[in-house]
């Protein structure tokens, strides 16, 4: 019993199709894991293995004219798919949070940094402005952002990518959603702006328990990150584990062809010093 109510994030037997001139075709197939309250999930693979579409299926934000997903999508036990987009509009942001791969297309250009963060508070609860820019002042203190008062009269362009990926965490944490789905969070940032969002990401999910999907290429940053992982190849899951014994003990052989083209330092090659 204690599991089923530490399960925030159920995917079962999810299969994806989109309509072409040709008929349908499949781009995920029979998906299916759970994830549990304050863990975080690495979703891995090679580009276009259906990392992306899994996630945007469980937002619900696949075209509907044009895609079908079949299957069942539960948070905290609610049926996600087949939800009018008024319902899931309720849902994204308060009980599942989203952090894009690139941080720039999560912000419109003409308006504030402040206007964007505090109309998503609001939409979500019953704050008027001003308790939603203290609510916002204090999630953007909390992910290490600089002068956040000044920031919110920000626009998007006078930010670095470094610190729009970091108000997009502020945003995703601020209400802290029971989900949070992170889509190659570090890609765009350099080695010291990564370690801080991975930091971030940890701290969101000690304190307040959020689960967290941790979609990347990267196997450093799951490996570091992940309590478990799922690895997709040509839109199934075909070995989820252990994040210690899918590293150590790889069963599939499309796992071991991943983790052998992982680049690695040999510190022990001769080097030829310069005088």
């Amino acid at each position: 019993m204690g599991t089923e109510q530490s399960t925030v994030l159920q995917v079962k037997d999810l299969h994806v199709q989109v309509k072409t001139n040709n008929g349908a075709a499949p781009l995920v197939h029979n998906i299916n894991f759970e994830l549990q309250r304050g863990k975080i999930l690495g979703l891995v693979g090679e580009s276009g293995c259906g990392k992306t579409v899994t996630s945007m299926s469980i937002l619900q934000l696949l075209d509907r004219k044009t895609t079908t997903i079949k299957g069942s999508i539960t948070v905290q036990g609610r049926e996600l798919n087949g939800l009018e987009e008024k319902e899931m509009r309720t849902i994204r942001g308060k009980d599942i949070a989203f952090i894009m791969q690139n941080p720039m297309n999560a912000f419109t250009p003409v308006f504030t940094i402040g206007h964007q963060f505090i109309e998503t508070i609001r939409s979500h609860t019953h704050y008027n402005k001003k308790q939603a820019a203290e609510l916002a002042v204090e999630a953007m203190h909390d992910v290490n952002l600089p002068n956040p008062k000044e920031l919110l009269k920000s626009y998007p362009f006078q930010l670095s990518g470094g610190m729009l990926q970091r108000v997009m965490i502020a945003i995703a944490a601020c209400l802290h959603p029971a989900v949070i789905i992170a889509d190659e969070p570090t890609t765009a940032l350099d080695v010291k702006n990564q370690k801080q969002v991975l930091r971030h990401l940890d701290k969101v999910r000690s304190q307040y328990g959020s689960a967290i999907l941790l979609i990347s290429h990267d196997l450093g940053v799951i490996s570091e990150m992940a309590d478990e992982v799922a690895v997709m190849q040509n839109g199934r899951i075909v070995e989820k584990a252990d994040v210690f014994q899918l590293f150590d003990e790889p069963k599939h052989e499309y796992t071991k062809k991943l983790l052998h083209a992982r680049p690695l330092l040999h510190v022990n090659q001769s080097f030829t010093h310069l005088a």
